[in-house]
């Protein structure tokens, strides 16, 4: 064999040496990451039932130290939790020692200072639990259990974006009266036997206001960020206009995702992936309402999407709102690690997880059965949906890898 044909012949053999390792390694990588998402899976399932128990045996932190720890640029809770009882047992049960108007919004909530200096948002409720919200998916008052929901159902996808939630009953007259700015004091009032208020917020009428059973209400308590975090907030690229006859460019531009897709902080890092990822969050849900979301200051598109303000969700069981999941759809991709998550979930055990996670709450039972079926019927259609886009454009462009590392590890 001549010299220059020995020389083609190493060349090939280099080239197919070269694409072999790399395709070997390439499968070496995915099966990996495939096998450690199903022992993420494994963990999370083992760690589901929180007992809100006060103790706080091997540390001499106290809760909100321990939480406020937590944070970091894209997870507001770590994996593994042992302490998260505790801080949920806190919230529950931490005496009131101030108690406000919320913060600006377009609904009735209150402002806590709980005993140790932690700010909680106090959701009331308003609705029982069989109640169905007609209209559009958006409509009806905050669903103070539906912010205990999202929030196991976020430990359950894997997420970790959303801020802690535990249900909570108060005493209007004698753990939030006595300790009332005159702002929050000055819309109590007495509705036959029982107490009420009505806040300050954009949508608060004194006609409408949430009363309690005697001086007794129930609601939720979501744990407030540490302030050494600031949000920043930003317009969804998928926000309605809430204006009738009005559409949003997405509702009939069919090429709207490849113009996101240009525009920062959506052209590069994880930021559209995490849209995607609240999308499929949301339709399971049922919340057509994120017209904004926040992330944290100066983070240029790198810290996560935060899964705030979830309350408009769980309204009616028997509406599943397609639209939610246009970025799902118009986009045809979703992490690797959510596709996998979303599959382990499927054939009822979505259902039953999140129904052991919300078992321990003081509010629950938090959903009715009908809203826990809806769960496992949007799951179907999520699954469905991504095997449409795999179908048209290949797994290999619709799934994407994006395991960034955490800061903390």
């Amino acid at each position: 064999m001549k010299l220059k044909q020995r020389v083609v012949l190493l060349a090939i053999l280099l080239v197919i040496f070269i694409f072999t390792k790399v395709f070997l390694i390439d499968n070496l990588d995915t099966s990996a990451a495939n096998r450690e998402d199903q022992r993420a899976f494994h963990r999370m399932m083992a760690s589901l039932h929180v007992e809100l128990d006060p103790r706080l045996d091997h540390t001499l932190q106290s809760p909100w130290e321990i939480a406020s720890q937590w944070v970091v640029p894209r997870e507001v809770y770590p994996e593994e939790t042992p302490e998260l009882g505790a801080v949920m047992h806190a919230m529950t049960t931490k005496k009131i020692i101030k108690a406000d108007v919320g913060y600006k919004g377009t609904q009735l909530k209150a402002l806590l200072i709980l005993e140790g200096g932690q700010k909680v948002v106090f959701k009331p409720k308003r609705y029982a639990r069989d109640y169905v919200v007609e209209g559009e998916p958006y409509a009806g008052y905050d669903r103070h259990n539906a912010e205990v929901a999202a929030f196991h159902l976020d430990r359950i996808l894997g997420f970790r974006r959303a801020p802690l939630v535990v249900g909570r009953f108060v005493n209007l007259r004698t753990e939030i009266k006595p300790v009332a700015t005159e702002q929050l004091l000055g819309t109590f009032m007495a509705v036959g036997n029982n107490t009420c208020f009505y806040g300050k917020c954009y949508y608060c009428r004194e006609t409408e206001p949430a009363c309690a059973d005697g001086d007794i209400m129930e609601g939720s308590v979501t744990l407030w960020l540490p302030d050494v975090w600031p949000l920043q907030k930003h317009r969804h690229p998928w926000g309605r206009t809430y204006r009738e006859g009005k559409l949003a460019r997405w509702e009939y531009d069919e090429s709207y995702c490849d113009a996101v897709k240009k525009t920062s902080p959506y052209d590069s890092g994880p930021r559209l992936l995490d849209i995607i990822d609240t999308a499929i969050f949301d339709y399971l849900i049922g919340n057509a309402d994120r017209h904004h979301y926040e992330s944290f200051q100066d983070d240029e598109g790198a810290s996560m999407l935060i899964l705030l303000d979830n309350a408009k969700s769980f309204g009616n069981p028997a509406l599943d709102e397609r639209s939610i999941l246009a970025p799902l759809y118009q986009c045809c991709i979703i992490r690797v690690s959510t596709w996998n998550r979303l599959n382990y979930l499927k054939n009822g055990v979505l259902k039953s997880a999140l129904k052991t996670a919300m078992s321990h709450d003081p509010i629950s039972p938090v959903l009715s059965d009908p809203h826990l079926d809806a769960l496992d019927q949007r799951l179907l259609s999520i699954l469905a949906t991504v095997k449409q886009c795999t179908d048209q454009f290949g797994p290999d462009v619709v799934l994407v890898e994006d395991r960034m590392t955490l800061s903390h590890l």
